[in-house]
């Protein structure tokens, strides 16, 4: 038997005061399902929580938790003094994925299929979290977010002023699809400073951030079937493109040297690519060994494999020098780099960039071009601008040092607040920790549990594919200042303390 609200949204069967789980839980899992199966669309609000405890016949304080749930997760949004609507886009695949996979089978079985390529590309992801709202505020410990508050957009818009203001004619019409040769230039003198790369401009080419370069790189360089070595655990958007392009993924393991190159050669010594993060290996956050890049180096060399090399966040590391890139190392010419203006400037600057053997540039450019024919230009003006002028240099300078002080500052307090709950040690670089919770506690429980506390973490299993991670999270600190850590870190404890003494 179902019932209706005042307001005539129907409702899953009647809550039973005497089941195994507790009220706010079957009233949450209820309304789950009915925006899930679209019995209540995007933007349908849903009754007042006093309205709603009245029909079921239970206290308002259980609808508040069932809709703070709801709230925490990406289901609903609350507007002040309007109520509470269902979302337009709902959370992730990462806790849900069966969920979004029916859904996917369902629209499929209806006269409108998509290609092969188009149903992995709708069911995969490049981030294991719901996609945030446009304005919505970032919660506490979120991995990957720079410091926007840090930023130096007066100069930003200084130098965005100034370019519009005498913007040259030619560079309205269509311009070069590699990018704009002063910026090729600029950031070929940086890599080649900074991460020991060795190029010259003609090799760079801009692209809309790194996940494009990825993708080009696999519409480049592997056919469908061909084995793909990746990373396991690994970047999500990665492995998404990789399945997009029909390649044979095979999980190499990651150690605290890297990528472990002697299990890739004997699980595939014929790999046609393999994608590694060396620098600081995305999520472990380790980084890869001399020893095992040159072994990487000699396998590519010896079986005519190609390297796609994510330098996503290198410029912060904070103790010692870091080794040099794998494309600095490499003497044959198989290593693609990838880098990205995202972490060290902002996330809304949709520019990254390649550097690729000079034998490869022209079948890049070409594909570039067919992608979405050429980078927006006002935008690499500017950076061009902020690089050539040293904003950009002293911005990283200014950033390591604070990102340096908030990671302590989560190890700290992290060490104080979750003995026994939650294992952190120090990172020699990155933009995120991971810390190692105790047997018995489940991550993506963990995961959900701090979600209703307000703290954003991400469950390591979330990136494995057949190598079982320790159950850990991965903790961000970059984005928020002392006092947003430590009171994540004491939310994080209170979420953690009840799964802790489940028997």
């Amino acid at each position: 038997m179902t019932k209706h609200t005042a307001n005539g949204f129907m409702l899953l069967p009647s809550l039973d005061p005497n089941g195994e789980l507790p009220l706010y839980r079957q009233l949450y899992d209820a309304l789950r399902q009915a925006i899930l199966s679209g019995q209540l669309a995007a933007g349908t609000q849903l009754p007042a929580t006093r309205i709603l405890a009245h029909e079921l016949s239970i206290s308002r304080t259980t609808v508040m938790t069932a809709f703070d749930q709801l709230l925490a997760e990406g289901y609903v949004y609350g507007k002040v003094g309007s109520g509470t609507y269902v979302a337009a886009d709902l959370p992730d695949e990462l806790l849900h994925l069966p969920d979004k996979i029916e859904r996917t089978s369902q629209i499929l079985s209806q006269n409108r299929r998509l290609s092969q390529r188009g149903h992995v590309l709708a069911t995969a992801s490049v981030s294991p979290t719901r996609y945030w709202k446009e304005g919505s505020r970032v919660q506490p410990l979120r991995y990957g977010q720079p410091a926007l508050d840090r930023f130096p957009f007066d100069t930003w818009v200084k130098l965005l002023a100034r370019r519009r203001k005498h913007m040259p004619s030619d560079l309205l019409g269509y311009t070069h699809p590699a990018g704009y040769p002063p910026l090729r230039r600029e950031i070929a003198a940086y890599v080649r400073s900074a991460r020991g790369v060795q190029c010259d401009e003609e090799q760079v080419i801009i692209v809309s951030g790194s996940q494009q370069g990825i993708d080009l790189a696999t519409w480049l360089l592997i056919d469908p079937g061909d084995a793909v070595w990746i990373e396991d655990p690994c970047y999500l958007g990665a492995r998404g493109a990789l399945r997009g392009a029909a390649a044979h993924l095979v999980p190499v393991p990651v150690d605290t040297e890297g990528l472990d190159v002697a299990s890739g050669i004997a699980r595939c010594s014929d790999a046609r690519l393999a994608y590694v993060t060396p620098s600081h290996q995305f999520p472990m956050g380790v980084t890869m060994s001399l020893s095992r890049r040159l072994a990487l180096l000699r396998w590519a060399n010896r079986a005519g494999a190609w390297i796609l090399e994510d330098d996503y966040d290198s410029e912060y590391r904070y103790t010692g020098r870091s080794l040099s890139s794998l494309q600095g190392l490499d003497t044959t010419g198989r290593v693609i780099y990838i880098g990205t203006m995202s972490k060290v400037l902002f996330p809304g600057l949709r520019l990254g960039y390649l550097i690729v053997p000079p034998d490869l540039v022209d079948a890049f450019i070409a594909a570039r071009s067919i992608a979405d024919r050429q980078p927006q230009i006002l935008d690499q003006l500017v950076l061009t601008d902020f690089i050539a002028q040293d904003h950009f240099a002293h911005h990283i300078r200014r950033m390591r040092a604070l990102y340096e002080e908030r990671q302590a500052v989560l190890v700290e307090a992290a060490t104080r607040e979750l003995k026994g709950l939650l294992t952190i040690s120090p990172s020699e670089a990155g933009m995120h920790l991971v810390g190692t919770l105790p047997t018995g506690i489940n991550d993506v429980e963990a995961t959900q549990q701090a979600a209703l506390q307000g703290v954003s973490v991400t469950p390591l299993s979330a990136y494995c594919i057949e190598y079982p991670s320790q159950n850990a999270l991965q903790l961000g600190y970059t984005a928020f200042d002392e006092q947003e850590i430590r009171e994540a870190v004491h939310r994080l404890a209170i979420a953690l303390h009840p799964l802790a003494s489940c028997p």
